[in-house]
């Protein structure tokens, strides 16, 4: 049995997470962490440091503010991490690479597999189609704080690693001039309870590809982290991302 400490527990991806580990015989949640502590179905504090239970992994899905004090927990105690939380920037990434030495960290900006693989694909059509302009819209949920999603900025960094010289634009308002080639255009729509859509286009002088997903339920994204939790928890310190978990998969 695998047990979990679920770092956000009350957010809704917590929720969904801990609805779903319910339904499944080798993981159990053995405490949480969110700002109001509580006790349900396992204890929920208010402060990580407060957690006494012998945990086997920790699975972040909080904010960027509980970065630190989640990073020294996990540190102290070396409990090999699954971080699931959106709005880092390069800093938190560097700690998670350094944290690596000494813990297994698995890293994903969206852990729907198929968000991986929509990822590949999108990497593989900007450096066939090299003259193609690029675009991503991605649409979110009101609530969501974040823009653009983790997601939309993973697919971007993918497509930049294959074009050189690719820059990000996320508004054209104060823009009076044509297009450059070079530019990778991202756009956050946020409406009602979306739970999450990507699409990258791929604009031709005659044609026009695009590909997208659809997040109909945040049950792919619990289940994609629970994947990573039993992939990453008895591996040696490691930096550990999507493609990692999909290699093993594809064994």
């Amino acid at each position: 049995m695998i047990k979990i400490i679920l770092n956000g527990a009350r957010g809704k991806m917590g929720k969904t997470i801990a609805e779903l580990v319910k339904s499944q015989e080798d993981v159990e949640i053995i405490a949480g962490v969110d700002v109001v502590g509580e006790r349900g179905d396992f204890p929920i504090y208010d402060s990580i440091f407060k957690i006494d239970e012998k945990a086997d992994v920790i699975v972040d899905f909080s904010n960027p503010q509980a970065f630190d004090n989640l990073l020294s927990y996990a540190l102290a105690r070396r409990i090999p991490l699954v971080m699931g939380t959106t709005g880092l920037v390069e800093s938190h990434r560097l700690k998670l690479q350094d944290a690596a030495k000494t813990i297994p960290v698995f890293y994903s900006q969206n852990m729907s597999l198929g968000v991986f693989l929509m990822v590949m694909l999108s990497q593989k059509l900007a450096r066939v189609l090299s003259d193609f302009d690029v675009e991503i819209v991605e649409r979110h949920h009101n609530q969501k704080i974040d823009a653009p999603s983790g997601t939309a900025i993973m697919l971007a960094e993918a497509i930049q690693e294959v074009r050189s010289g690719a820059e990000f634009v996320y508004s054209r308002v104060d823009k009076r001039k044509k297009r450059d080639k070079n530019e990778i255009g991202i756009h956050s729509i946020r409406a009602g309870n979306l739970v999450g859509e990507h699409r990258v286009i791929f604009g031709g002088e005659d044609e026009t590809i695009e590909i997208s997903h659809l997040v109909t339920s945040r049950k792919v994204l619990a289940a994609g982290a629970l994947k990573a939790a039993k992939f990453i928890v008895e591996k040696a310190p490691g930096y550990y991302t999507m493609k990692d978990l999909v290699d093993s998969l594809s064994c």
